[in-house]
């Protein structure tokens, strides 16, 4: 038995690599995939090329460290069991189903410590990560009773951070995205309306979040919203260039655009918030909401190099796409 191993090996080009079974260590487990999410996001940027390679892949998760540069693993959203236990590891980690930060690939080796056991169906517990970021998106904006909120993109992200807002007590949920099938979903997680971005019109947003990955939105997103309102930033838009127009609108507006990003709890919430307890909100909330419309593809690793070229070229086709190992 051998164990199927995805490396980005250039500009629109992966390959899976066959590798031996590991043997775990003895503080180690060895797991083996059901299934692996693919970040549309960020995941087509390394695919495209479009991240510096001497950036870190992620300094807070151990299975990903080193850079950007090629070849290299990539990936975080791996669903699978437990096969195998060290000599120093208890015996009820054995048979375990668990999330785990970790590149695609069909076995490997992890501390427990690194792993969430998750009761969770696999495909739901695919979405854990960008639940996160969504739920950590929205607890950087603090949206107040009667806010109007304005997202842009609706891929993963975008859906799940619709689907947390539509619990708020808010006076109007707009959503953007030009794919028509994405606005439907949108609207049937809560959006009061979801439109293309060429009807948007006037809507003085008290928040909006960027979560489309597309540079020019940003400028879209910030000319949605009203004074003193806020922009909550959660596209990573890689080595793209971003053009904004901080003309007569932005000048006198007292609008505040920040950053967010899921790797770290802002300070701000520092006091009373963790990982940990945060991971519990997205755990409650994954296991009280169906998100089976968003799952459209499932894709037998051999055929990685299919589901990228799906994801880039034909965008409008897929939300969730899943990575399978047979």
């Amino acid at each position: 038995m051998f164990a199927r191993t995805l490396y980005f090996t250039g500009a629109e080009s992966v390959r899976v690599d066959e590798e031996a079974v590991p043997d775990p260590g003895p503080s180690q487990v060895r797991v083996r995939t059901e299934l692996s999410g693919i970040s549309p996001g960020t995941e087509l940027l390394v695919y495209r090329g479009e991240i510096d390679s001497e950036f870190a892949t992620d300094e807070t998760i151990d299975a990903l460290d080193g850079t950007f540069s090629y070849p290299l693993q990539y990936g975080y959203a791996a669903i699978g069991r437990v096969t195998a236990i060290g000599d120093e590891v208890d015996d009820s980690w054995l048979d375990r189903r668990v999330f785990a930060f970790n590149p695609h690939e069909s076995h490997f080796l992890a501390e427990p410590s690194s792993l969430i056991p998750t009761t969770l169906p696999p495909e739901q517990a695919v979405f854990i990560p960008n639940v996160e970021a969504a739920v950590n998106f929205v607890m950087d904006a603090r949206p107040r009773i009667g806010a109007r909120v304005v997202v842009f993109g609706q891929g993963p992200v975008g859906l799940l951070t619709t689907g947390l807002l539509a619990d708020f007590p808010l006076a109007s949920l707009v959503t953007v995205d030009p794919c028509a099938s994405r606005r439907q979903l949108s609207e049937a997680l809560g959006a009061d309306r979801s439109v293309s971005p060429e009807n948007l019109g006037d809507t003085d947003a008290d928040i909006t979040f960027e979560l489309s990955g597309n540079p020019p939105a940003l400028d879209r997103a910030i000319d949605a919203t009203g004074y003193a309102g806020q922009v909550i930033v959660g596209s990573w838009y890689g080595s793209k260039g971003v053009s904004l127009d901080l003309g007569h609108h932005f000048h006198r507006s007292h609008i505040r655009v920040r950053s967010s990003q899921v790797s770290r709890i802002d300070p701000d919430h520092a006091d009373r918030w963790d990982k940990d307890r945060r991971l519990d909100v997205v755990r409650s909330w994954l296991s009280d909401t169906d998100l089976s419309a968003l799952l459209t593809h499932e894709i037998d690793i051999e055929r990685a190099g299919d589901a990228y070229q799906l994801l880039s070229n034909r965008p409008d086709d897929a939300v969730q796409v899943v990575l399978t190992y047979s």
